[in-house]
This record gives structure tokens, sequence and C-alpha cells, in this order.
């Protein structure tokens, strides 16, 4: 049997064997337990794993998850030790939940994006949040952006693809992948020329790369030069004679110049590499039809589609190679119906090839002439070579969005016939496209002239509500429920308006008599368990609730008020569950829960689960202030500026002339580092309200930090002149003058900003001032006494605990920290850093103990798994020690006192080359702290 040439050259397909090597390995990983037996297994695990044990490494790591599935390491070693054995589906869901424990994306990221390649599953890799490449270190970056060029070209999405390899490029121009990856893309849409060049400069830059060299040959092979392609295929093999690719493209072409002896001796060398290799099978199978070996033909070919038909379709739904090779195998068996999927999602992905003839003789076989004309043809030709009428549309126009649109049609009915009832609609549609003032105007006009016109009376009051006007809102309220008495929503509406007022016993009896007409509405009771709520009659509110969510289990405010108080009662790990079922079930604008949960999480230390969590909001509302702005903090919480900013300019587009909004916007430009863009913001801000003084002062700290004394000083005397009793004026002459270096005038117009207004703002410029952060007594002394008669302000609490350390006062340091926790028992940074005070006065016990508790407060947090690990070794308790410090390792990779932690327990356990290679990137920093030349040392005696 004469077989047909599939293999000119190996660009399309997976480097390696079709299961197994379709991955690769990253270093071996860390974990936090608590149970010794599970420590033992995963030790038992990474010992089996370095030694390329696989199933055994597999099998412990699954029985320390049998102990305790929370373990983050375990989950990633088992993550890595899956996908090297080929089992990417069960890779994949290891990472998954690595990430959900909350490893630091940079350490999953590129194993998790080749689980889910290698099973075809291209699109999440380009889609999903976990795969951006923006913020992650330089070189997991670049090889981000490489995997999804690849996707992205197996997409038929070329410009795409390419647009990436020179992202990875400008990462690092040295790169020799980025060339390499270049190649097939060229390749794939018969850019010969360029795939050429793209080889000579990886070749240029690495002459004896066996890659390079290989694909060099590709490029040739396509282009038909048949000899030369083979020499350099047996140069990539001089290079490295273990690279597959090459020998499985030397084979082929041996097997096309009749070279039977030389293809047979690289088939079993391909066989001996990789048994369960396809694309070995299938040259077998070609050289037994060379020698007429019917038998050894069907039997190699019978051996591909085993191997082939047993992984699912999808997996190698974008690897062409193995699409035609089982497409082929099966048409050759006569198994037309089973050749047929293959070939069609080829042809489907790849256009006019060889594919294309197959199918058309199946279809004709079929007696399907129709669809084998269509294909046939397709084939030879690209290788010859749309007054109350208006109202109603106007309000489909703002069911779909299209605000601008309905009020434009509105204002032309309105010249026909000025109607309440089109003054209604008008006044709506004007809410929607964000013309606040003149929306009222209208439904005012609207509600005065028809005291009927309900849908105006209750827009106004949620107009007046939102601006701060209750008293106007309340009055509107009561009219409609006079005018109503019947309707429980407008008894609700007004007891909203009235618990904005302050008036809490009206609001409740008014939310009371919502139930009692329609006890099925929701809102009143879920209004009434705010009220709980507030009262901290949390229980009550807690049963409320609870039969709201009996009548409607997906109600996504109850979800958050059961949030709300677990937060309240310091649940936070019951809060953070709260919110993330409220997330999973709310409609596309209902941002509320996800909002929440961004902001627990950064509140808890979690900068990675935040940006996952800000992320799915941004899919869902990429153009919402309030997700732009969630993002941007949980992107600066990630040490992603460059993102930050981004998000923070689109914002600011979003915010219009909103003060407030701008203000906030600018204040985390400053935190991005992006001045200019803070200023502008701000400026937007004055445009809209000149007299805002929240964006005047910012404005003036902006122009201060760009070095601007003279236009920062001019606003503050403004501001000054303008309310000269006012805090803000003198502290911001007082930020001037600390800029230009006059200490003296600074610390007086502090002082007289604090005399005016007595603040927890004055009084942190003014300790700062006296030098009370770095350990000055006068400030240390001021703080002392602000906090006797203000005992709640957490704030100075935490700055006077703070000078205390760095005076190395610890002792009343660790008096003024257990004073803040009498205060906020749940600040878990609090208890972090009173641990590691405790621990610097040799108190290892009571360290452990607020570690423990920091650990509850903030799970997942790095820094304070460090803690607990640190202080566990300090305590002689290596283990368990050894374990924290590899899971806040992974968390944190960027921490070097972390790495320098984990270093110094490894060396004492004597896993000395892990402590060694973590030293590496301690040492490699200049920063200087206290455990520095703590570091130094123990790098010098591991050598």
């Amino acid at each position: 049997m004469t077989l047909p040439r599939i293999f000119q050259c190996g660009q399309h397909h997976a480097r390696g064997a079709v299961l197994a090597a379709l991955l690769c390995v990253l270093s071996a990983p860390t974990f936090a337990v608590q149970d010794a037996k599970a420590a033992r297994y995963y030790e038992d695990a990474l010992a089996r794993y370095e030694k390329r044990d696989l199933a055994g490494a597999i099998i412990q790591l699954k029985n320390a998850l049998q102990i305790d599935r929370t373990m983050l390491p375990v989950q990633m070693l088992l993550g890595k030790a899956l996908l090297q054995n080929g089992e990417v589906g069960a890779a994949e869901v290891a990472f998954t939940e690595a990430l959900r424990l909350g490893v630091n994306r940079a350490e999953v990221v590129i194993p998790l994006a080749q689980s889910v390649v290698a099973q075809g599953k291209h699109k999440l890799l380009l889609e999903q949040p976990q795969f951006a490449p923006g913020g992650l270190p330089a070189g997991v970056r670049a090889q981000l952006l490489l995997l999804r060029a690849a996707a992205s070209s197996d997409l038929g999405e070329t410009r795409a693809a390419l647009k990436a390899i020179e992202e990875a490029r400008a990462v690092d121009s040295t790169s020799v992948d980025a060339w390499l990856a270049e190649i097939p893309v060229r390749v794939r849409i018969r850019q010969f020329r360029e795939a050429g060049e793209a080889a000579d400069k990886a070749l240029a830059l690495a002459p004896g790369h066996p890659e390079a060299i290989y694909q060099k040959g590709s490029v040739l092979h396509v282009q038909g030069d048949l000899k030369a392609a083979l020499a350099a295929y047996d140069r990539a093999l001089q290079a490295n004679p273990a690279h597959f690719e090459a020998r499985i493209a030397r084979a082929g072409l041996s097997i096309d110049f009749g070279k039977l002896k030389e293809a047979d001796s690289d088939v079993t060398e391909l066989l001996r590499l990789a048994p369960g290799e396809p694309r070995a099978m299938y040259l077998k199978a070609q050289l037994a039809g060379r020698n007429n070996d019917e038998a050894g033909t069907r039997a190699a070919l019978r051996e591909v589609t085993n191997l082939i038909d047993s992984v699912p379709l999808d997996f190698i739904r974008y690897r062409p190679q193995l699409l035609m090779l089982n497409g082929i195998a099966h048409f050759e068996l006569n198994e037309r119906e089973k050749a047929k999927p293959y070939l069609e999602i080829l042809q489907r992905s790849h256009g006019n090839s060889a594919a294309s003839k197959l199918l058309a003789q199946i279809y004709l076989g079929e007696s399907n002439i129709a669809r084998a004309i269509e294909v046939l043809e397709t084939l030879i030709k690209a290788q010859p070579g749309d007054s109350q009428a208006m109202a109603l549309l106007a309000s489909a126009h703002m069911a779909q969005g299209r605000h601008a649109r309905a009020t434009s049609l509105m204002q032309e009915a309105l010249k026909a016939n000025d109607a309440p009832e089109l003054r209604t609609t008008l006044g709506l549609s004007m809410i929607g496209s964000g013309q606040t003032g003149n929306a009222i105007a209208e439904l005012e006009t609207a509600y005065k002239r028809d005291p009927d016109q309900t849908r105006a009376g209750a827009a106004l009051v949620a107009l007046y509500l939102r601006s701060g006007q209750a008293a106007k809102a309340a009055g509107v309220a009561q009219s409609l429920v006079k005018l109503r008495p019947g309707n429980p929503s407008f008894f609700n509406l007004l007891g909203t308006a009235q618990g904005q007022a302050g008036k809490i016993a009206e609001a409740k009896a008014a939310f009371e008599q919502a139930s009692k007409l329609d006890d099925s509405l929701l809102a009143p009771k879920l209004n009434l368990a705010k009220l709980e709520i507030a009262s901290k009659s949390y229980a009550a509110a807690t049963a409320r609730l609870e039969g709201v969510l009996k009548a409607d289990e997906k109600n996504t405010e109850a979800m958050f008020d059961m949030a709300v108080i677990a937060g309240r009662q310091g649940q936070m790990a019951e809060a953070q569950r709260w919110l993330e079922k409220a997330t999973d079930v709310a409609g596309p604008r209902d941002l509320k829960p996800g909002l929440a949960l961004v902001d627990l999480h950064l509140r808890g230390g979690r900068p990675s689960p935040a940006l996952e969590a800000a992320k799915r909001l941004s899919a869902k509302a990429p153009d919402d202030v309030g997700v732009l702005i969630a993002y941007s903090k949980a992107q600066l919480a990630n040490a992603d500026a460059v993102g930050a900013k981004t998000s923070l300019n689109s914002a600011t587009r979003f915010a219009d002339f909103n003060a407030p909004a701008q203000v906030e916007i600018a204040t985390l430009q400053m935190a991005a580092n992006n001045l200019p863009g803070a200023a502008y913001s701000l400026e937007k801000a004055l445009s809209g309200r000149p007299d805002f003084l929240p964006a005047n002062a910012l404005l003036a700290e902006v122009e201060l930090r760009q070095g601007d004394f003279a236009k920062a000083e001019k606003r503050a005397k403004e501001v000054v002149d303008k309310i000269p009793k006012r805090a803000i004026g003198y502290s911001l002459q007082g930020d001037v003058a600390r800029a230009r270096g006059q200490a003296t005038a600074a610390l007086e117009l502090y002082r007289r900003a604090h005399q005016l207004e007595p603040s927890t703002e004055s009084l942190m410029r003014l300790f700062r001032a006296m030098g009370g952060p770095t350990g000055n007594q006068a400030g240390l002394q001021l703080g002392s006494e602000w906090i006797k008669t203000r005992p709640n302000d957490t704030l100075v609490r935490k700055a006077l605990a703070e000078g205390y350390v760095r005076a190395g006062n610890l002792a009343s340091a660790r008096r003024a920290y257990e004073d803040l926790l009498k205060v906020s028992p749940d600040d878990a940074m609090a208890l972090n850093n009173l641990a590691n005070v405790l621990l610097r006065l040799k108190d290892n016990e009571a360290a452990i103990k607020r570690a423990e508790q920091a650990n509850v407060a903030a799970p997942g947090n790095a820094k304070v798994i460090d803690t607990l690990g640190w202080a566990l070794y300090r305590h002689g308790q290596t283990d368990r020690a050894l374990q924290l410090l590899r899971d806040a390792r992974l968390r944190e990779p960027a921490n070097l006192e972390i790495r320098y932690h984990l270093a110094a327990v490894l060396a004492h356990t004597g896993r000395k080359t892990e402590a060694r290679e973590e030293l590496v990137a301690v040492l490699k920093s200049s920063m200087s702290s206290e455990w520095s030349a703590d570091a130094k040392a123990l790098a010098a005696e591991l050598k």
C-alpha cells in the first residue's frame, strides 16, 4: 500500500510526543499545610518529581490533598506533574484551584496556559482575564505572549499573532524564541520570504541553536528546497540528537528520497524516544507500504487511529498534522465516516489543503454531490494556481441604552404636543444620558402639571435622594403615598427617603406598611434588614434576609447584606463567600457585589484575587466608572502602574464632569505616579465645579509634586482667602513650605491648621512634621496626647505604633499595637506587625499567637503567612514553618524577605540547593534591610 505524504515540516504541531511532550516544566513548587503527615507526603512527592517519577509524585500529592485540599503548593506541584504526564485536563483543574487558593498569577499562568492549549481551548487563552499579559514579570509576559501568538495563529487570527510576537520582542529584543515563534505563523499564511528572514535572525542571535536550525530547514522544506532542508535537519540533529521534530522531518524526507534504511533508523529512534507517537507510527506505515507489507501497513495505521481516537477531538482541533494524520489513516482503512470529522475540522480551520480532496471523495461516496462540488471549486479557485408613537419609540431606544436618540425623539414630539406624559419621558431619557439637572427640571414640570404622572414623581424622589436632598424626596414620596395609598412601592420609596433624612422610626413604619400591603414584595424587607444592620441587630437582620433568600435564592441584595453582617462580625471568609455567590448570579448591570468583593480582597491584602474579581467586573461593564476605579486599585495593588494608568484614563473620560469621581480618579493617578493624568482629572472636576474644595486642594498637591511650588502656593493662598477659618488652606501652605525645606514655617502652618480644625488629617500632617513617624519624641508625644481623648482613632494609633518601632522602643510599640487591637481586634496588619515586634522582643510564643490571629483575619496574605512561618521557625517548629514559607513564596515571589526566610529554613533542613536558588534572587537586589547581612552570610555559608 502506498500512502500519501503529509510531512513537509513540523511547523504547525506541538513539539514532542502528542500527549506527553505537548507540555513543558516549571520549577518545583511550595505549599503551606497544618498536618505533618500531609507535609511528608508533599516532600516525598517533590523528591519523586525531581527524579521524574511522575506517577509516584501524583499519588503522593493526591494523598496530601486527601488530608487538606487547601494546600496551595500541593495543587501547584500536582498540576505540573499532571501536565508532564499528559493529563492536561486534570492539570488545568489543579492550576485553577491553585489560583483560587491565592497563588501569584506569575507562578501559574504559563503552565495553566499550556494545559488549556493542549486541550484545544485556544479561545480561553485569549479571552479569559487570568491570561492577560499585563502586570506580569517581563520574562513570564514574554512567554505568555508567544503562547497567545501561537493560539491566535491556530485560530486564523494572523494579525493578532504577529502583534503578540512583536510585543514579546519589545520585552526582550534579544529573544531567539520570539523570532522562532514568527516562523510557523508566516509559513501558515505562505509568507515564506518573511519566514526565512525570521529564521535567519534567530540564527544570527544563536548560530548553533538546534531549534533555529530546524526551523530554517522547515522553511526550505515548504519552499521545495528538499536537499537544503535535509541538510538543515542533519545539522539540527548534530547539535541536539534528541530534537524530535528534526528527526520526524528527516525521516519523512528520507522516505521521499528512497533512503529507506536511513528512514528506518530514524523511525526506530523516534519510537524508542516516544513509543506512543502517532506521527512516528504513520512513518512506520509508510515504510511498510514501500516494502509492500500490506499487513504491516494496516497494523501501523490501526496504531495511529487507536492513539489519536483516544484523544478528545477538541484537544487536537488546532493540530493540523494530527487531524490530517487520523483523517488519512481512517480513509486508507476505508473508514470514511470516521475520517470525515477530522478532515472537516481541518478544512474549516486551514482552508484549502489536501483535506479538501479527501473530503470531496468522501462526499462523493455519500452522494453529497453539491457539497463535494463546493469544496472542490473553492480549492481550485484558491489554487489554480429601521405624539405617543414617538414616546413609545423613545422608550424602546431607552431600553436599548440609546438615550440620546430617545431624547432627540421626545424633543421633536414636544414641539407638536407639550403633554406632561411626553415631558416625563423626556426627563427619563435625560437621566439616562447624564443630564441630571435638565431631567429634574422636566420631571418637576411634568409632575406639577399632572400629579398623576407618578413615573415622574418616583423618578424625582430617586434624583433628589441621589443629590442628597432627602427632605425634598420625602415630600414628593408623601404626595405619592397620599395619591396611591394602596401602592406598596410608594411606601417603600417613602421609607427610603425617610431613612436618608434620619427619621428611622418613620422609615421602619413605611417599610412595614409596604410589606403589609404586599408580603411578596422583597424590597421593603431588604430595607428593614438594612435598618436592623445599622442598629447592630444582626440576628434579626440575618433571619429576615434568610426569609428573602428562601423566596428568591438568587437575590443579590440579600446576599450582599449577609456579607455586610459577616464582615461586621469579623467573619471575613464568610463575607467573601456571600460576595462571591452574589457576584456569580448578578445580572449584567448589578455591579455592587463585585465591587465589594474587589474591595474586600484589597482590604484583606489579597491583590491577585482582587485583580481577578476586577477583571470579571470589567468584562461585564467595561465603561462603568466605578468598575474602572476598582480595576485600577487592583492593578496598583498588583504593581501594574501602567495598566492602572490606562484604566484611570478611561475612567476620567467616562466620569465627564463629576467632580467627586474625578477627585477619586486623580488620587489614584497620583498613586500610579501619573501626575499629568491627575492634573487633567482635577481640571475637569473644577471646570464643572470651580469652587469644589477637594479638587482645589488635591490639585495644589499635584502641582507641588510636579515641582511647581509657585502655582501650588498661589492655589493654597486662594483657598485660605476663600475660607480662612478652615484648615485645608493652611495645611496646603504647610505642604509648600515643607517641600521648599522650610521646616519651621511648615510646622507653624500645620499647627495653625490643627488649631482651627483638629482632625485626624491635620494631626497626621503635624505628626509627620514633628518627626513622629521616625520616632521623634515630640511627635510621639503629640500622638499619645491625641489618642487619650480620641481612643478610637485607629489611623493615629497605627502611626504611633510604627513610630515607636522606628525609635527602637519595642516595649512601647508592643503596648501601642495591643491598645490598637482593643479598638480594632480584627486588624490583620496590626496583628501581623505586633507579631513582628514580639519576634524582635524574642517572645516567640506570643508572636505565634498574634501571627495565627492575623492569618485568620487575612487568609491568603503572603506577608502574614511569612510572619507566621518565620515565628514558627524561630520557635523550632521547622516543618510547619517550611510549608508556610513555601506558600508565602508562591503568593508573592517578588518579596525578597519572604524568599530569604524560605532560604534560611531550607538550608536548616538540608535542602541547600533550593536554598541557594532562593538566595540568588535575593542577592540580585541592591535593596538594604535589616536582614540583608544575614542573607549574605547564609549565601557564603552555602557555597
